[in-house]
């Protein structure tokens, strides 16, 4: 693979090539050239196959006139001028053939690389661009990666023999008992309640609730069928029309609100009320915990509110919390391959490299800017 540096390098001496090629006439110059070039080169291919030999008479005196008049009409300074001026020596003849439009093509050859200059340059900077972008992405592989790595280190530093249930049995238990008492929750009250709760949940932006659908919040609050549960909403949805006329005032109302929103309200559940495993830091579960009890304290019975001051305590020793928490994380994320090489220093030696070539990338970036 080539190195993306190496790359860089040579891209940017290409295009310092470039620029000091198109700088040696003048950008103003080369596009007159340019301009000239293709106005040559258009004559012989619109004329070529009408002024040659005894065609077209009035296309051969036009293509002559015009030519000339190109050729006069060019600045006595003009780079390569002579090589129009050779064009038109050939093509200024009682009778034109094919070969004559061919060797002033090959006259006007220096000109068109004087002409190609502009667009050299921008193909040399667009190079240059591309080089630039792979070094960055590379760069942007190599920060994940030394991410991945000090992710690695850090957890190899834990305690393995760490008494870890001190933390996953009081969080296994309250996790436990909120799923359950959300799902009674749900099971048991009138969907009316359940969305005011979720509505409320909106002022604990720590509590990750998803907010209730306009249309559906709507038609809960306001319609009588509010008071039914969700489950019986989520089964009255799928009635047809002419049974669901026995249950609710307006069918399609029930099947607009409530139907168009099953799997919202299917997947509605206790998760943002978990504190998972492994926990989140100390400090961040300090704050989540005091949001979080005012939540649940609205739906689930006071064993479970307890369960969650628990977890909250756990937390406030903040030195064992994490001490804990890093063997948790450790035994939960990093692999048997990953302890191996931690064990025989390859994680380290590999992040000492990586760090160097990052280096080496940042230094690049900035000694090649943008262009």
């Amino acid at each position: 693979m080539t190195d993306p540096i190496e790359r860089l390098r040579t891209a940017d001496e290409d295009c310092r090539e470039a620029e000091s090629a198109v700088a040696e006439y003048g950008q103003t110059t080369v596009e007159r050239v340019a301009d000239a070039h293709e106005r040559a080169t258009d004559l012989l291919d619109r004329y070529e196959g009408r002024a040659t030999g005894t065609g077209d008479f009035e296309a051969f005196v036009t293509f002559q006139g015009e030519f000339a008049d190109l050729v006069e009409a060019l600045p006595e300074d003009l780079p390569e001028r002579e090589t129009f001026e050779r064009a038109e020596e050939i093509v200024d003849r009682r009778r034109i053939a094919e070969r004559h439009f061919e060797q002033a093509r090959e006259e006007l050859a220096a000109a068109g690389e004087v002409a190609a200059l502009l667009d050299e340059r921008r193909a040399a900077r667009e190079r240059y661009r591309d080089a630039r972008r792979a070094v960055t992405r590379r760069k942007v592989e190599l920060d994940d990666r030394i991410a991945d790595l000090e992710r690695v280190g850090e957890l190899g530093d834990a305690d393995l023999s760490a008494p870890v249930e001190r933390l996953r049995e009081p969080i296994a238990a309250y996790d436990d008992a909120v799923a359950t008492a959300f799902a009674e929750f749900k099971r048991e009250t009138p969907a009316r309640e359940v969305v005011a709760f979720l509505a409320a949940t909106e002022n604990y932006p720590l509590v990750s609730f998803r907010s209730p659908p306009e249309d559906l919040r709507e038609y809960v609050l306001d319609a009588d069928a509010g008071t039914e549960t969700i489950p019986d909403l989520l089964e009255y949805a799928r009635y047809s029309r002419s049974k669901l006329d026995h249950y609710v005032d307006d069918p399609a109302e029930l099947k607009r609100c409530v139907g168009t929103n099953e799997t919202y309200l299917d997947r509605l559940d206790a998760e943002p009320l978990a504190v998972g495993w492994p926990p989140a830091p100390a400090t961040e579960l300090q704050w989540w915990c005091e949001e979080a009890v005012r939540v649940v304290d609205r739906f689930a019975p006071p064993d479970v509110v307890e369960r969650l001051h628990d977890v909250a305590a756990l937390a406030r020793d903040e030195e064992e919390f994490e001490r804990l928490r890093a063997a948790a994380r450790a035994r939960d994320e990093l692999t048997d391959e990953e302890r191996r090489r931690l064990e025989r220093g390859e994680i380290a030696a590999e992040l000492e490299r990586t760090r160097e070539e990052r280096d080496r990338l940042t230094s690049a970036l900035e000694e090649y800017p943008d262009r």
